[in-house]
């Protein structure tokens, strides 16, 4: 299966996309990889897990970041 992945143009593997997800917290991806990020994530079972944890951890860091701020 993982062959035939390959070889379609939007079709990215999880290592591409575990990179694509951590890429979109800096810049905004171009149309074709936020393309071929929807069509994995669709088929993919690990990748939307590991997109919820990046989300937990931004958010988690936000908040840290703003801990005890009210405080002062």
């Amino acid at each position: 299966m993982n062959t035939v992945m390959n070889k379609l143009p939007l079709m990215r593997s999880c290592k591409e996309v575990t990179a694509l997800l951590i890429a979109r917290e800096d810049r905004e991806l171009p149309l074709t990889e936020q393309l071929a990020l929807r069509m994995h994530m669709a088929l993919c079972k690990a990748c939307p897990v590991f997109e919820r944890q990046v989300l937990t951890m931004r958010n988690a860091m936000k908040q840290w970041r703003h801990y005890g701020a009210d405080d002062e």
